[in-house]
């Protein structure tokens, strides 16, 4: 069990304009046909008034539910419990300013999506985005913000504006939205009926630096000092920053191909953004948000066909704080997605982005239903190895693995390498002239079998490691599968015994 040390910063309270003598608002986040989340500890609500210690009083629906004190920097912040069926609702804020209304607010799940260009990535360019936009009418209890691109030097009390206001589902409000995280929505929707409210807040081509805390940079080596939407928190600081006081159920997220140049660094700075996400929204959301609520990631994606490149592999490695699978003891409530099967090189989008953002968006919601749902009939991880050894007799390296392999059929025999080195040798980095490729020679419903002989002449196997490629598989024909579930395999790397 890691034991976490956080830096607990006080919330820097910035308004970005002046206000009125008789100003009292809501903040952008809050608009009509929102969804706010459902929890048994509270969801808060909150925004401005230019009058220092007016009383404010929550109504829902014309009820009285809490009732706050303005403070001295214009804030007016409530926490109040929430109502436990799945209809309409009005939220009231009333004071000696006047009276605020929202209304038709739905009750129910929020998650956070954010991340970079693939998480960007709209409903128009996914296959059957015409079947998905007649579709979208069907649920009519998923709602959606769009939050606008902005960076800032320092922390915005407040969201700058949105590119869409809480939506309902229709062609036009989804025409721009993401499909990863839409779809999410809608497969937790199929599965529990309730409201799911989505916000999307990310950036393409944008590095985690960007995303992450002055507090997360500290923890890591930093680099990039510029002011722009790719350097250290700036992103944070106006796009994720204002959405710290509401209350979510989670995040997913779906960033990496830029800090694959440097990818040993990224194990240290996605475990601490994480870590310190979960703080900061606890802290400021009044302990409302769960300061461990469930993360959701989508390992990264192939990109070219044949390249050498490792950079793509030791951060898919990274993702997973170097263990390989996740949630493991140090990301607890952590899920993924494993997108390495699926290639799309012929995308008109650029083949860094695939177009199969069903079969991403579908594995995160298995891992949601496992990981922020306990749902304990769920087999939501693909096998992962949990032995390796040789018969140096035979030359045959057994793997081991913790859930059944897929029965009916080997997809590839390849994918496979062994560290191939002399006798004073133990171990090879990832990027070592001495791995070589072996190949598969049968399997069972546990294990496999590669044949090694190919590391002779004095020489001995001192690890394996499989799909180290940045793209290592065609479409959905990697090697390794799971005999109920059908989920690949993550790479992996091992030592031998």
């Amino acid at each position: 069990m890691r034991t976490n040390t956080f830096l607990f910063t006080v919330l820097v309270i910035s308004i970005p304009y002046s206000l009125s003598a008789d100003s009292f608002t809501f903040f952008n986040y809050y608009h009509d046909h929102m969804v706010l989340q459902k929890s048994s500890t509270g969801t808060t609500i909150w925004g401005q008034s230019s009058k220092v210690n007016d009383v404010v009083h929550i109504q829902i629906d014309n009820k009285e539910v809490a009732q706050t004190t303005v403070s001295s920097h214009h804030i007016w912040e409530a926490k109040f419990t929430s109502p436990s069926d799945n209809t309409p609702h009005t939220v009231s804020a009333v004071s000696s300013l006047g009276t605020i209304h929202i209304s038709d607010v739905l009750f129910g799940d929020v998650w956070v999506c954010s991340g970079q260009s693939n998480m960007e990535f709209n409903l128009h360019g996914v296959l059957n985005a015409t079947a998905e936009f007649a579709d979208s009418a069907n649920y009519p209890n998923i709602r959606f913000l769009h939050v606008h691109r902005q960076y800032s030097a320092s922390p915005l009390t407040d969201i700058d504006s949105v590119d869409a206001v809480w939506n309902t589902p229709s062609e036009k409000s989804l025409s721009s939205f993401s499909a990863v995280c839409w779809l999410y929505g809608k497969y937790l929707s199929q599965h529990f009926n309730y409201p799911i409210g989505l916000v999307e807040t990310n950036w393409g081509g944008t590095r985690i630096e960007a995303w992450s805390s002055p507090d997360a940079v500290r923890r890591c080596a930093a680099f990039g000092r510029k002011r722009n939407q790719y350097s250290q928190s700036q992103l944070y600081n106006a796009m994720i920053y204002p959405l710290l006081r509401n209350t979510i159920k989670g995040v997913i997220w779906y960033q990496g191909e830029s800090n694959a140049a440097h990818a040993y660094k990224y194990s240290c700075q996605f475990l601490e953004m994480i870590m310190d996400w979960r703080t900061k929204f606890n802290t400021a959301s009044l302990g409302t948000t769960s300061s461990s609520f469930p993360f959701g990631f989508v390992q990264l994606a192939p990109w070219r066909e044949g390249e050498a490149n490792l950079g793509f592999p030791q951060l898919r490695w990274s993702q997973t704080s170097n263990i390989g699978y996740v949630p493991n003891g140090l990301m607890q409530n952590v899920f993924m997605a494993v997108a390495m099967d699926l290639p799309d090189f012929q995308s008109p989008y650029g083949n860094i982005h695939p177009r199969y953002k069903h079969e991403v968006a579908y594995r995160l919601y298995l891992g949601a239903l496992g990981v922020a749902y306990h749902e304990t009939d769920v087999d939501f991880e693909g096998p992962f190895p949990t032995s390796a050894r040789i018969d140096k007799s035979t030359s045959i390296l057994t793997v081991e693995y913790d859930r059944g392999l897929h029965p009916i059929e080997v997809r590839s025999y390849n994918g496979f390498e062994v560290c191939c080195v002399n006798q004073t040798t133990t171990f090879c980095n990832a990027f070592d002239s001495h791995w070589i490729n072996v190949t598969m020679t049968s399997h069972s419903f546990a294990s496999i079998s590669l044949d090694v002989s190919s590391c002779s002449h004095g020489n001995h196997v001192t690890q394996v490691r499989y799909a180290w490629r940045e793209s290592p598989c065609a479409f959905k024909q990697c090697a390794v599968y799971g005999k109920m579930n059908n989920l690949p395999g993550p790479p992996f790397t091992y030592y031998v015994h």
